[in-house]
């Protein structure tokens, strides 16, 4: 799960569609993703290493990602993550939807 910062809350599922947009700019270990997540949002998403893992196991059984063993920066041995052309076609979905779930909330926050 993507843990906003106290102050602010995050929709359900947005975690999927964040770990698929990372992945589409290059692959990456879990750890890494996580860590784009948090330093794109300026801090201000934070991703727990458990939802982190179920996502990617789901993800994963979607045929939306596949990953293979390689090593870090630091010569650890770590799992890669990368989008396949499904992932990439559901990464169009799911911002979509997110491009009208977040007009129809800017909509709604614009009444006056």
């Amino acid at each position: 799960m993507v843990v906003p910062k106290p102050d602010s809350d995050m929709i359900r599922g947005t975690l999927d569609m964040l770990i698929l947009k990372v992945l589409s700019l290059e692959p990456m270990h879990g750890w890494g993703i996580s860590e784009r997540i948090q330093q794109v949002s300026d801090g201000a998403l934070q991703v727990n290493q458990g939802s982190l893992y179920g996502s990617l196991h789901r993800l994963t059984r979607q045929g939306w990602i596949a990953s293979e063993w390689g090593r870090t920066e630091n010569n650890r041995r770590a799992r890669y993550y990368r989008l396949t052309p499904a992932g990439e076609r559901q990464l169009g979905v799911e911002t979509t939807h997110w491009d009208r779930l977040s007009g129809a909330v800017e909509r709604v926050l614009g009444l006056t």
